[in-house]
């Protein structure tokens, strides 16, 4: 079964028609699209291709062709505050990291690229938020595990050490407390003392 013309219809039915996609291809895996969606004053940018297999669990000996978590990634931001879409390519990264590192991706967890999501960007990682908003779960016949949205917010790599050693909900705890809008491109790193 393909599921990636699904996952499409589910995006486009969230978030409206993309106004442009990429294409990037890892050696080795499969091709990931980044589809780019613009309005009410965000922009959106959602993998397509993550979600064509199962994410494995590293320890296994052999991986599940059917059985196992499936996402794909969406990060937001406030439009026209930085040239966002210089993160394309990194954004493919970790939508292959799956395959190329042996990484399942879940809420909670952080990705990092070591360099900057787009040049001059002071974000090097993502913090790997809850699914469900603004793309809902898609259902897949069984005994195929949904395909999840997961959103990701960028972290500086201060925010990413104390979330490392305080916690996912600590680190959006402290955002909260802070005012930090996440979507925010040109937003500093929040204080992590006091």
């Amino acid at each position: 079964m393909s599921v990636l013309p699904l996952v499409e219809e589910r995006l486009r039915a969230a978030l409206g028609e993309p106004d442009a996609r990429a294409a990037v291809t890892f050696l080795g895996t499969e091709r990931v699209e980044v589809l780019r969606f613009t309005g009410g004053g965000t922009v959106r940018y959602a993998t397509l291709g993550m979600a064509a297999a199962p994410m494995a669990d590293p320890a296994a000996v052999v991986a599940d062709p059917e059985r196992g978590p499936r996402a794909e990634l969406l990060l937001t931001f406030r439009a026209g505050a930085a040239d966002t879409d210089r993160v394309l390519r990194p954004l493919a990264v970790l939508a292959a990291s799956p395959v190329v590192e042996g990484v399942v991706v879940a809420p909670g967890a952080s990705l990092d690229l070591g360099e900057p999501l787009w040049p001059g960007a002071p974000f090097t990682s993502v913090l790997v938020g809850d699914p469900g908003d603004p793309v809902p779960d898609l259902a897949l016949p069984a005994p195929l595990d949904p395909v999840r949205f997961l959103p990701l917010l960028p972290m500086t790599p201060h925010e990413t050490a104390w979330k490392r050693a305080r916690g996912a909900e600590a680190l959006r705890e402290r955002w909260r407390a802070h005012g930090v809008d996440p979507r925010d491109p040109g937003r500093a790193g929040v204080p992590l003392s006091g």
